[in-house]
């Protein structure tokens, strides 16, 4: 099994051209299959790491690896079809009049056949549940489905990589809990590496396998939700927050002396945690 990491981050640095440094001596590995998120506050480098990994920005210094090949050498072609970016703001990302045209607008510059243009549209459509949109306007759309169909743009490319900057903004919070479960569901079962930046720390625990902790441009820590969050004080000095229900937790062990050997992260953890306190009395 090839246990080398598909993307590797060595020592990078940024400097945009008024000597704003973005970003200072990053290192990180990226490993195939995985969902891994760099959370950070506004203005902590998020956006500037993940256009760099995606070949938009080139680093002042240090080196980005795709499965052991600097990236600055990998073909631009064959390097924009195996790392796709869903940006932000659809509205920067969606140009043509119908979903459908949107969507084959990739397989198309890939030089692909007609007919396989159109299967790799309809699995597409199909993967992000949005089949019956095919013909709609792209004016038509809400926000949340106008996400969905961004999304579908860079599925039809095939991508090993899909790269997301702050994938559930401007969405409400049903509209964030789809979106969150169609991206998990696409790396688990399409087997597509997801990189997410994201500051909203409630939906770190529940989906993220690995997270590095972005601060001024630094990484503070590498690691398992898990491993992140039980260092409070780095947390804090990233300028970020525990997750709600860890934070009631928290409180409640300080504070009321709950006699916890760990915070729970997530509601169902919270809840085992209490039901077994509760037997044991």
């Amino acid at each position: 099994m090839n246990s080398q990491p598909l993307l590797t981050v060595e020592n990078i640095s940024y400097s945009y051209p008024d000597h704003t440094l973005a970003l200072e001596e990053v290192s990180l590995t990226v490993q195939r299959g995985e969902f891994f998120s760099v959370l950070g506050a506004n203005g902590s480098g998020k956006t500037t790491l993940l256009k760099i990994l995606n070949g938009l920005l080139k680093p002042s210094t240090g080196k980005v690896f795709l499965e052991g090949e600097v990236l600055s050498s990998v073909d631009r072609n064959l390097l924009f079809s195996r790392i796709c970016t869903v940006f932000q703001d659809p509205n920067d990302q969606l140009f043509a009049p119908t979903v459908e045209q949107d969507i084959s607008y990739g397989p198309c510059n890939q030089g692909l056949s007609e007919a396989e243009v159109r299967q790799r549209v309809k699995k597409a459509l199909e993967l992000v549940d949005m089949v019956p949109s095919a013909q709609k306007s792209i004016h038509a759309l809400s926000y949340g489905q106008k996400k969905r169909i961004c999304l579908a743009g860079v599925l039809a490319m095939q991508p090993e990589v899909i790269i997301l900057d702050e994938p559930t903004s401007g969405l409400d919070p049903m509209g964030v809990s789809a979106i969150m479960r169609l991206l998990k569901k696409l790396n688990q079962e399409e087997g597509i590496t997801m990189i997410m930046a994201t500051h909203v720390v409630d939906l770190v625990p529940l989906f993220i396998n690995r997270l590095a902790i972005l601060r001024r441009g630094r990484i503070l820590r590498v690691g398992t939700p898990e491993d992140i969050f039980h260092d409070t004080d780095m947390v804090r000095e990233a300028k970020l927050r525990l997750p709600r229900v860890a934070h009631l937790l928290e409180i409640l062990k300080k504070e009321d002396h709950l006699d916890l050997e760990k915070i729970p992260l997530t509601i169902g953890e919270a809840r085992r945690a209490i039901v077994n306190l509760m037997s044991r009395k």
